[in-house]
């Protein structure tokens, strides 16, 4: 993104989030301010074209992943996590629908989008809780460490990987790490040359419109290759689910996807110190 602009990436992720509401009754993953954070601002069609190849795969897959992280944060809340930290937050609805009286949630992003954020939500009437607290870091410049206590933490970290080099990926696995008991949830998307002619021109295009807007793609994984990088950063119990998992899970008959399909990933990962202590029940995979 630009300084002085908000994300315009996150914008399309919340419409998107917001389309599923509408479009699918929310059948994924609800979330009842989605819509209402979006409807009052036109949506950007550099970004957003509903008859553009793979975007009902885009709007199943958000939800997808949007579900499989709450999920597992409603593990590690029963595991005695009691602080959620949102990475790149953009326009995510959790902070202002928590459901755990006890959970605090910081937003870390740019101060610009934040400020833009905080803007919609008044627009909306969302208020925003007490148990909400705004981190604003420019990456370029700031580290984790600047804006951030170390703190056993539940890490959202959805919808900012594929744009961050391979070093900025690195330093805030290494963060994450370095914070006994820990988890992240975070999503990838695996390199254009492993997928399909079909699905590759899909990535591409949405790569293409990504850029288009100065936020390109930057980093891909191999699941495998991704699992022995989280290995060697001190992370043990890792779960990982593609397309394949994710429609098998969720999604209607028709949007079943063969086993071994490539696209998008979404991995829960847990550091090694907590792996003992998680009960059973944590690791629901519902």
């Amino acid at each position: 993104m630009k300084v002085g602009e908000a994300s315009r990436t996150a914008w399309a992720a919340a419409v998107f989030r917001a389309s599923h509401q509408v479009v699918d009754g929310g059948r994924v993953f609800a979330d009842p301010l989605a819509v209402r954070l979006v409807e009052r601002r036109p949506r950007d069609q550099a970004l957003i074209d509903p008859e553009a190849p793979g975007s009902r795969a885009i709007r199943l897959f958000l939800a997808g992943r949007s579900r499989f992280t709450e999920d597992a944060l409603a593990g590690a809340v029963r595991a005695g996590v009691r602080r959620v930290v949102v990475l790149g937050a953009g326009l995510d609805t959790f902070a202002y629908r928590n459901p755990f009286p006890d959970v605090r949630v910081v937003e870390v992003d740019h101060p610009d989008t934040q400020a833009w954020k905080r803007e919609l939500l008044a627009e909306a009437g969302i208020a925003v809780p007490e148990s909400v607290a705004y981190a604003g870091i420019d990456f370029e410049k700031q580290s984790l460490t600047d804006v951030l206590p170390g703190e056993r933490s539940f890490f959202v970290w959805l919808g900012v990987v594929p744009y961050l080099n391979r070093a900025g990926f690195d330093e805030t696995l290494r963060y994450v790490a370095g914070v006994p008991g820990s988890e992240v949830v975070f999503d990838y998307t695996m390199p254009p040359s492993s997928m399909p002619a079909a699905d590759r021109a899909a990535l591409e295009d949405q790569a293409k419109r990504a850029a288009s807007v100065d936020e390109p793609f930057r980093t891909y994984f191999r699941p495998e290759d991704l699992a022995t990088v989280l290995r060697a950063g001190g992370f043990g119990k890792l779960d990982d689910i593609g397309p394949h998992e994710m429609a098998a899970r969720w999604f209607e008959p028709r949007d079943a996807v063969p086993t071994g399909t490539p696209g998008g990933h979404v991995v829960h990962a847990v550091t090694r110190e907590l792996e003992s202590p998680v009960p059973a029940e944590s690791w629901c995979r519902c």
